[in-house]
């Protein structure tokens, strides 16, 4: 399973984001950042297990797919707490990711569990990629 990155914004674009560099057009929205979520993946002898920390994330602002062998976890973290924050250490941002999985996945039996902010996939190999044990017999 190798990691695809998302190419960043080029400098070619200019301080207002408009792409002309004349600097005449007002801004009216920061580019949205994104954080890569920090993973962990584990391999079983039945499937690749990939743990993702999405702190503040709910079921609902969780986006994961897989299209053309890709792997795409999207996901907009929100404040647990209503109100005003008077003091904050941690900035609440969204996350994206995205993997290209290898032919050795079963892409229609990848399942997804959210709990406490850690997302676990379990990312089961296909039948011809699991390893299998010859019997030896003795005559």
């Amino acid at each position: 399973m190798a990691e695809k990155t998302v190419p960043a914004p080029s400098a070619q674009s200019g301080r207002n984001g408009s792409g002309n560099g004349n600097g005449n057009r007002e801004v009216t929205r920061a580019p949205q950042r994104h954080l890569r979520p920090p993973v962990d993946i584990y391999e079983t002898p039945e499937a690749l297990v990939l743990m993702a920390d999405l702190p503040g994330v709910s079921k609902e602002n969780l986006d994961v797919r897989v299209q053309d062998k890709m792997l795409t976890i999207q996901a907009k973290a929100e404040d647990a707490v209503s109100g005003d924050p008077i003091y904050r250490e941690f900035e609440l941002s969204s996350f994206f990711r995205q993997f290209e999985l290898g032919e050795e996945i079963d892409t229609q039996r990848i399942n997804a569990e959210l709990k406490h902010g850690v997302m676990t996939l379990q990312l089961p190999k296909a039948e011809k990629a699991k390893p299998k044990r010859i019997e030896v017999k003795v005559s």
